[in-house]
């Protein structure tokens, strides 16, 4: 009987794992089967710019997500200054402002006739519309600033977590040999967090990859755009796979500079004394700088383009009322996005107990490799995911379709085909945060509960499942929130006529009509700032 429930959660993780796989194996054989010119076309025409500009925007969105979490973080868990308690976790809230929202609050924050420019050209008594040239948001820099002011808390996040841990005594010996400042950020700070760092940037350049509302309001042909454009424009799904070939070399090569920066890093990370370091109180000045420094990247990444959202869906409501689909959009992004929560934390909850192992061995060998290929799926962006699922579902409709009457309804074109490319993109959350959960539940209690004649089954739900509710609750949340905000898959998967918020934001943008989207934008911002306050909770308890 034991055996045999064991060979179900060893069933399901393979099928868990096997989902991950389809796409990135269907995606190959459809990128096969493109005809002898396209190849050579893509690679002259489409591919060279787009690989330029997809690494271009890495560079920047890097360097800005970098700069900015990795110094607010320092700051933040080193020093004391005005406002510390209030803006360490203010500087989360952009994580609840989707890059591409941002991206259109911005566009038309700048834009000649938005508000800020019309504000000064009334303020200075200007009637030209080109009479103050601001800078252009819709160019590659901007594009750049402008996701990495909404992607920077991942490397915020984990960058503090290191400083937080990184020893008292190490600090407390750079400081008495008289380093402090610079010095000690550079010498000792930087070198232990730098795996954590890594880390962070990894995820933040991920979630670059996959977007592609935020590049194509802002003019950038990422190959993510490019993939979108190929199918859905030129109408040629071979090609949208070659060029979703190139995104995930694109994705592969993120993975390897992440591990070659945490392989610099050496025996550096070990410390014997986790003890969060004392933060030392700056005088006024400098604590008024520290305090701006840490203030910017909220104001960029949140506080203005939630105000400009607050403001045109303020006007939008007061002429018109609210859009007469609003319900619906909400309805649909709420249903989707449950269906995929309910879906993944069970495969998740497989896969982390698969790789726990049993008796005296400390990890199963084909468990841990089922989680670490059920994980794989984070690395995904949207587009790859949707490009694969389209062929293998396609190909799976066709076969089943010689049945006739007993084949089962198709599963292309339908709501099932989201949920699916959600499952395969977000399966990481729960997997990882369940996995790391284990480790924190001791050995000793598994071998009493096998002694007493527990089985599988039983372990799982009478021993391991209450200390994992927390890690749970927090991946459900997680979950439901990053697929309340996936564009690039709803986007190419969704039945016809279906619009979540985010595609409905994405088709009003494309139209131009940007205080109809507002109330969209707000809705997903709205959604995500209860999700960021009780995980914020929880980790401050």
């Amino acid at each position: 009987m034991g055996a045999g429930r064991l060979s179900l959660h060893r069933v399901g993780a393979i099928l868990a794992a096997g989902l991950v796989a389809l796409p990135v194996g269907a995606l190959a054989l459809a990128a096969a089967r493109g005809s002898g010119d396209l190849w050579p076309h893509l690679a002259r025409y489409v591919l060279p710019p787009a690989v330029v500009e997809t690494a271009l925007l890495l560079a920047g969105v890097g360097a800005v997500a970098v700069g900015a979490g990795t110094g607010a973080a320092w700051l933040a868990a080193c020093y004391r200054f005005p406002g510390r308690r209030v803006l360490s976790w203010a500087l989360v809230l952009p994580l609840a402002m989707p890059a591409y929202v941002a991206a259109y609050a911005w566009l038309d924050v700048l834009h000649p006739a938005g508000p800020v420019q019309a504000g000064l050209r009334g303020w200075l008594g200007l009637h030209d519309p080109r009479a103050i040239p601001l800078p252009e948001v819709r160019s590659l820099p901007g594009c750049a600033l402008v996701m990495g002011s909404v992607l920077y808390p991942y490397v915020y996040l984990s960058a503090r977590a290191a400083f937080l841990s990184q020893g008292l005594g190490l600090i407390r010996a750079g400081r008495s040999l008289g380093a402090g400042g610079w010095r000690l950020f550079h010498q000792v700070g930087l070198p232990m967090a730098r795996p954590a760092i890594a880390a962070g940037a990894a995820l933040a350049l991920l979630e670059a990859l996959n977007d592609v509302g935020a590049a194509e309001f802002l003019g950038v042909r990422t190959l993510t755009v490019s993939v979108y454009v190929t199918w859905i424009t030129r109408s040629s799904l071979e090609g949208a796979a070659q060029i979703a070939l190139m995104l995930l070399a694109a994705v592969a090569a993120v993975l390897a500079l992440e591990a070659w920066a945490r392989g610099r890093v050496g025996d550096v990370r070990s410390v014997a004394e986790p003890v969060p370091p004392e933060p030392r109180t700056l005088p006024p000045v400098p604590g008024l700088l520290a305090a701006a420094a840490c203030a910017l990247p909220v104001v960029t990444g949140f506080a203005i383009p939630a105000a400009y959202l607050l403001w045109a869906a303020w006007r939008r409501v007061a002429a018109f009322g609210l859009p007469p689909d609003l319900d619906r959009w909400v309805l649909n992004s709420a249903v989707l996005a449950g269906a995929a929560t309910l879906l993944v934390l069970p495969a998740g909850l497989v896969l982390a107990f698969g790789a726990r192992g049993r008796g005296m061995a400390p990890r199963d060998r084909t468990g841990s490799a089922l989680l670490r290929a059920g994980m794989l799926g984070y690395a995904l962006p949207g587009g790859i995911a949707a490009v694969g699922l389209t062929v293998a579902f396609g190909g799976m409709d066709d076969v089943l379709g010689e049945l006739g009457a007993l084949a089962p309804p198709p599963l292309l074109g339908t709501a099932a085909a989201v949920v699916a490319a959600y499952v395969v993109r977000f399966l990481a959350i729960p997997a990882g945060g369940l996995d790391a959960a284990y480790g924190r539940i001791p050995r000793s209690a598994d071998w009493s509960a096998r002694a007493m004649g527990a089985g599988p089954g039983r372990l799982l739900w009478r021993v391991h499942l209450p200390p994992l509710r927390p890690a749970l609750l927090a991946a459900a949340l997680l979950v439901f929130l990053d697929a309340m905000k996936e564009l690039p898959a709803t986007l190419l998967l969704r039945p016809l006529n279906r619009e979540t918020l985010a595609t409905a934001l994405y088709a009003e943008a494309a139209r131009g009509t940007y205080e109809e989207g507002a109330v969209a934008a707000l809705a997903l911002v709205l959604v995500g700032l209860p999700v960021i306050g009780l995980l914020m909770g929880r980790a401050r308890r």
